[in-house]
């Protein structure tokens, strides 16, 4: 009797469920959770195949989003979305599906692209760098920027920059550094640096270049393509640790009679296995892992980037580690965009170079939130820089006196001491001059403003965001209750288990699908 009473009391919820007037916001009840219409639209029409017009597919369609929605109630039923895996996954999705509104793609791709483009030339420079103290203001920088300017003149009347380099350095090696450079590339170097020597001609000594290092006087010396990657296998016969000269005849006799041993024909692996000085890459038959041009000494690299097909050996090659013999094993150009795209951003979004990466996404946020920029209440704020730095006590003490606009931004008015508490509180900046530092955590506190502003008004200004985000917490319950009732069942048994596991679940949950109101909208659609 109690089990026909509990199978009645199903059967009249069904019958009652099935007897609901849905309101024309609402396609359909599963498991009693409304479906509304527009999440039902946008699957529909993200699906492509389905025509909202016609009678047959939106009776197709309808089946399979019912079944969906009840196997994704069955998960649901089951605790899988209590789970902390599951809610994990879910925020994670979230924040990248609100941080991919948060940008523009095709303005970030262009900047990426523009620094990988950069590096197809590698640039040979020398530079002499008068540092600067770790925290600096104006008024420390002038002595240091009259020293530059004194070396400047000399290297422009002619005089050479190792030269210069090398008598500043002994002179004062605590505070004067020189260095030649012989291949730079992209990101190997502060953003100022970088963009002074790709810019500079090639000859041509700069002007003092600041960076938060110091002072740097510059002078490339040469800009050629980038030759692309190189992998070889090589031989060495060290110079003795002990050897009081490079030209130990009984090394380069050791050399040459390994180089006529695979003249005649001995194996280059089996050789370098019995003979070759460098244990790590004689155990695998000499074989270095992949390099580029700077990787390697001088010698060393002009020998083997001159090799021009794989299996070509060279002569002995001396370098200060010894005589090699070097096998070219295969060569490739530099990794194309694509392969580098990624690594690239997340360089850029992680240093100073973010600034590069998201500036047409601030600048259209500005624009769109109404940025208006006060200069003559920024000068007040550049004024302290002169003489204290922005995390200084007494620069906020004397900065949160100050209450001129300094910004009008999303409808409010931020006073200058205002973003002096902003730079206590948040001085995420890596610059180490005063108006430098102020100026990236300004750059800092806008973006914070109109971030925030554009966060809340998401949801107003991208209505989709809502079905993208239950697409993919269904898709996630889809995806583990499939596994666990079907996927895991030998592939000939999966189909009547889904049959099955269908008719199971339409016993189990109730459902209510509101045609009255599909076909309004199919009236509508033809």
């Amino acid at each position: 009797m109690k089990k026909l009473l509990v199978s009645i009391g199903i059967v009249w919820t069904c019958v009652s469920v099935k007897a609901q007037v849905l309101p024309d916001s609402i396609v359909m009840v599963v498991a009693e959770k409304q479906i509304p219409l527009s999440e039902f639209i946008y699957i529909a029409e993200k699906n492509g195949e389905v025509d909202l017009s016609d009678k047959k597919s939106v009776k197709n369609y309808v089946e399979l989003f019912k079944n969906f929605k009840l196997k994704v109630a069955e998960a649901e039923s089951l605790g899988y979305d209590k789970t902390s895996a599951f809610k994990d996954e879910l925020e994670g999705y979230r924040a990248q599906l609100y941080n991919s509104y948060l940008s523009d793609k095709e303005a970030e791709e262009e900047a990426v692209r523009e620094v990988y483009n950069r590096g197809d030339s590698i640039v040979e420079l020398t530079h002499i760098l008068f540092r600067l103290p770790e925290r600096t203001v104006s008024k420390d920088t002038v002595a240091v920027y009259q020293e530059a300017m004194k070396a400047y003149e000399r290297l422009r009347a002619g005089e050479d920059i190792a030269a210069v380099g090398k008598e500043l350095v002994e002179r004062d090696k605590e505070h004067i550094v020189c260095e030649y450079v012989r291949c730079l590339r992209p990101m190997e170097s502060l953003k100022v640096f970088e963009n002074a020597v790709y810019t500079l001609p090639v000859g041509t000594i700069s002007t003092p270049v600041r960076t938060s290092l110091g002072f740097h006087l510059i002078q490339v010396h040469s800009r050629k393509p980038d030759p692309g990657r190189l992998r070889v296998a090589h031989i060495l016969v060290a110079f003795p640790k002990d050897s009081a000269s490079a030209d130990s005849s009984v090394t380069l006799s050791k050399a040459k009679a390994i180089y006529k041993l695979l003249q005649e024909g001995s194996g280059f692996e089996d050789l370098a296995r019995k003979y070759s000085d460098e244990a790590a890459s004689a155990k695998n038959g000499g074989l270095l892992p992949w390099f580029k041009a700077g990787d390697m000494v001088l010698p060393f690299e002009e020998a083997a980037f001159a090799l021009k097909t794989p299996g070509d050996v060279s002569g002995l090659v001396k370098t200060r580690f010894g005589y090699h013999i070097i096998k070219l094993i295969d060569k490739k150009g530099r990794p194309a965009f694509a392969e580098e795209q990624e690594r690239l951003t997340r360089r850029m979004a992680q240093g100073e170079r973010n600034f590069e990466l998201y500036k047409v996404f601030d600048e259209r946020m500005k624009k769109e939130y109404g940025y208006v920029f006060y200069p003559d209440a920024y000068a007040e704020l550049q004024a302290l820089c002169d003489d204290y730095f922005p995390t200084d006590k007494i620069f906020y003490e004397k900065a949160r006196e100050l209450n001129k606009t300094l910004v009008h931004l999303n409808g409010f008015d931020f006073p200058q001491s205002e973003f002096a508490y902003y730079i206590q509180r948040c001085p995420f900046s890596t610059k180490t001059y005063a108006g430098d530092f102020m100026r990236e955590v300004y750059d800092l506190f806008i973006r914070d403003v109109v971030t925030t502003a554009e966060r809340k008004n998401l949801l107003t200004k991208h209505p989709e965001i809502p079905h993208l985000m239950q697409e993919y917490r269904d898709g996630i319950l889809l995806f583990e209750i499939s596994n666990r009732v079907i996927w895991n069942k030998p592939a000939a048994e999966q189909k009547a288990l889904e049959e099955k596991w269908i008719a199971d679940l339409n016993k189990k949950f109730p459902v209510t699908v509101n045609w009255k109101l599909l076909k309004k909208l199919r009236d509508k659609k033809e």
